[in-house]
């Protein structure tokens, strides 16, 4: 009878790794080897630091026959481990090379503006995950966790020996491809929030050297996208009675309801601005508020309210 005895499956070589790093490592492909039942006397993982380097091995207690057999079933668990690590380890670092080293953002203040939407991408990935697997769909996340596992098996069985170094750089291209998505979208993100800002930059700044023309403006926000705008007597204000060159010059393409708003408010220029609704929290209303400043005030419980909004249940804030 062949004796069983302590056979490596698998070694795992990470170049100029810190302790702490490879002590975590270990911790987390053990705790995913410990969901296999396939060895009676276990599987151990152990790590051993050099100068240039640090390997894990995973090793069974085993007959030298069975080696093949439980390579293959432990390899399919390995590539799991490994590919959750590379996600939760690598992945921001990975995109930060994208966004730098390809799309050619150096500046560090852009650099973390486009990384914190790449971060919302992927949190939301992480909160939907859950319901993905409920609706039998595959979140992002999970899809590339499944294409770095793919080719961590593929690896894995060409060689018992995997430089994670080699593999991150030289295995990657599928999965590379996906953080490029993501990226590419947190660019889009980060260019259309510069825009906007800017846009209101230059609008704060026309209302900040334009003289009021009209002592009050009431902006009656009815719900959803329906407002109305009247004067100091409550009456209908009619923006073609004013100076319109802004409108024209400035939101005449792409027009839609918030432009009109806005245009409409910039071309009267009133020196205060009550805003009376039941949704502060809406978009066009914290625009009009980061726009007009202190010239504001918010109202959703006055008499004003009452007549065009309908009473409300209780008092919020009181307009002057």
């Amino acid at each position: 009878m062949e004796r069983s005895e302590v056979m490596e499956l698998f070694a795992i070589i990470v170049m100029k790794a810190e302790e702490p790093y490879v002590r975590s490592l270990s911790a987390q492909i053990e705790s995913e080897l410990k969901l296999l039942h396939i060895v009676e006397s276990g599987l151990f993982v152990h790590y051993a630091l050099f100068e240039t380097h640090a390997s894990l091995h995973i090793e069974a207690l085993i007959e030298e026959k069975n080696v093949p057999a439980i390579r293959k079933e432990v390899s399919q668990c390995l590539a799991d481990a490994l590919a959750e690590h590379i996600m939760v380890d690598k992945e921001y670092a990975i995109l930060r090379n994208l966004i730098m080293k390809e799309f050619k953002y150096e500046g560090k203040e852009d650099v973390e503006a486009i990384e914190s939407y790449c971060k919302q991408s992927l949190h939301t990935e992480t909160v939907m995950e859950e319901a993905s697997l409920l609706n039998s769909g595959i979140s992002g996340r999970l899809r590339r966790k499944q294409v770095l596992s793919d080719q961590l098996v593929l690896a894995l069985e060409e060689t018992s020996r995997l430089s994670l170094d080699g593999f991150l750089k030289f295995r990657l291209q599928d999965y590379t491809d996906e953080l490029r998505e993501i990226a590419e979208y947190a660019i889009d993100e980060f260019m259309m929030d510069r825009q906007y800002q800017e846009f209101i930059s230059l609008l704060q700044y026309f209302v900040y050297i334009q003289e009021a023309k009209i002592p009050v403006a009431h902006l009656i926000h009815k719900g959803g996208h329906e407002f109305v705008i009247l004067n100091d007597r409550l009456e209908l204000i009619d923006a073609n009675e004013f100076d319109a060159s802004f409108k024209l010059e400035v939101l005449e393409k792409d027009i839609n309801f918030e432009d009109m708003i806005v245009s409409t408010l910039i071309t009267v220029s009133p020196a205060n601005i009550y805003i009376h609704t039941r949704d502060p929290e809406m978009t066009i209303i914290k625009t009009i508020r980061q726009i007009f400043e202190d010239r504001t005030t918010v109202c959703s419980y006055c008499r004003t309210c009452d007549i065009y909004l309908g009473e409300a249940k209780h008092q919020d804030q009181l307009s002057p």
